[in-house]
């Protein structure tokens, strides 16, 4: 099992930059799952800037809680409205290379799942991103960060 963060989904942010385990900028990400024929399907998108396949996630919203901000996440980056579980489904690291000022940022991604219902017409980032509806095996596949493999192989549906 992969271990969260250690904060609590239903905490609600009072800043933008949150750091744990010492160095670690915190995140929140949605793992957005459907049943299709009594399968499992994960969303996955691009990220903006490489390209690579991703889950929706971002920064904790003041004023929401950790799992409201990556149920919002996934609305802005994918149009995903949904139900999301107020627990952690657990946690991945990554290192992004291209922040401001040529710097390196290291970050923890606490990610929820949430049970999609439907997609909007508009949103945020309409066209911004590739988005495709995955099997677990193919999500894990197109994913670079092993934690988040895991995650992807490991979830099940409550």
């Amino acid at each position: 099992m992969v271990q969260s963060a250690g904060i609590n989904g239903d905490l609600v942010a009072a800043d933008k930059k949150i750091v744990v385990d010492g160095n670690n900028f915190l995140q929140v990400g949605a793992l957005v799952y459907r049943l299709q024929k009594g399968a499992v399907e994960f969303l996955l998108i691009t990220s903006r800037g490489t390209g690579r396949w991703i889950i929706p996630k971002g920064w904790p919203m003041p004023g929401r809680t950790l799992s409201q901000a990556a149920l919002q996440e996934a609305y802005e980056e994918a149009g995903v409205r949904g139900i999301v579980e107020i627990a952690s489904i657990g946690s991945y690291q990554y290192t992004k290379n291209d922040m401001p000022g040529g710097e390196n940022g290291n970050f923890s991604v606490d990610v929820f799942a949430v049970l999609y219902s439907h997609q909007e017409k508009k949103w945020p980032e309409r066209g911004q991103r590739i988005f495709e509806w995955v099997t677990p095996e193919e999500a894990a596949k197109r994913v670079v960060e092993p934690q988040l493999k895991k995650l992807l192989l490991d979830y099940r549906p409550r």
